[in-house]
């Protein structure tokens, strides 16, 4: 797997992800707010399958070729 999720998207997507969790465990939101394991885990491992089948790379350095 090849990083393919720049540092404001992986910050946005873990900060989400973590609402997300925190919203379902406090009972504010149902059990619908478990979806926010999947922006935690992508932001966490800085890739995305999406953007992979898209062609899409919000890293710069992942961009850059050698």
């Amino acid at each position: 797997m090849k990083a393919n999720i720049g540092t404001i998207d992986r910050t946005l997507r873990i900060v989400i992800g973590l609402a997300l969790i925190g919203l379902t465990l406090a009972g504010m939101i149902g059990v619908w707010g478990w979806i926010g394991l999947l922006p935690l885990a992508t932001g966490l491992f800085r890739f995305c399958p999406a953007y992979t089948l898209l062609g899409i790379k919000t890293c710069k350095a992942c961009s850059t070729k050698p």
